[in-house]
């Protein structure tokens, strides 16, 4: 995937679009339904927590999967509470897991197998991003290895405009100051060159690189290149 389409994701204007440019996306990567997830822990035990949601789940679906008990016992929601990488699903965890009843149910209305994953942000906040289809997965690991990180990438830029749209807006953030020299390393990041590209195009270490881009880590509250990106731009630090 061309590093424009997860932007794109990331700086959807509106739900409607959010929505289509996800749809789109898994569309090209094969699969035909997607889900992505928004949940905000209460902070308290006796609080609920909120969902927000956007997916094109078929509608029969929707009205007959709300069994909270199914819920609690699926094992993908299981494994999306306490992993942050991608994983896949299929007729065979289910049943390892006891819980083929459920995949029976599911499996009519096309989800039949898949790739999760979540990512565990500050504040109580989780994201959760599938995506479902009826046709087994190629078994060559390397295509399973380029769909899963493709769709972690993609998890990163979702989140990032989920948070934006679909959740309750946080009080205006102060912005972190960076030094020149972060900022250029940010912009070269935001460009995809690797540490040791920059280096060169700057004439440092890569672990002058990698240094400087443990500070912006660290300013900008996040633990990826791709989340600092996110951020700055949302921060009007790059433009």
């Amino acid at each position: 995937m061309l590093l424009q389409r997860y932007f794109d994701v990331s700086e959807s204007a509106d739900v409607a679009t959010f929505k289509s440019r996800l749809v789109q996306f898994a569309n090209d990567m094969d699969f035909g339904l997607v889900s992505a997830m928004l949940v905000v822990e209460s902070p308290t035990l006796v609080g609920e927590d909120a969902f927000f949601s956007v997916a094109n789940a078929p509608e029969d679906f929707l009205a007959d999967y709300n069994d909270e008990s199914d819920r609690r016992r699926d094992p993908v929601m299981q494994r999306l509470k306490r992993l942050s990488v991608p994983f896949i699903y299929d007729q065979d965890m289910y049943a390892a897991e006891d819980a083929g009843d459920i995949w029976e149910k599911q499996a009519p209305f096309g989800y039949r197998t898949g790739v999760a994953v979540a990512i565990h942000m500050p504040d109580r906040r989780h994201f959760v991003l599938g995506v479902d289809r009826e046709r087994a997965l190629p078994k060559d690991s390397s295509q399973l290895s380029r769909m899963m990180a493709d769709l972690q990438l993609l998890a990163v830029h979702a989140q990032h405009a989920a948070g934006r749209l679909l959740g309750p807006q946080d009080e205006a953030e102060e912005v972190p100051s960076l030094t020149e020299r972060e900022t250029e390393v940010l912009k070269w990041t935001m460009a995809g060159k690797s540490a040791w590209v920059v280096s060169e195009l700057l004439a440092i270490s890569e672990n002058t690189v990698n240094f400087h881009l443990r500070n912006i880590f660290r300013k900008l509250e996040v633990s990826s290149k791709h989340q600092a990106v996110l951020k700055a731009l949302s921060l009007g630090i790059l433009k």
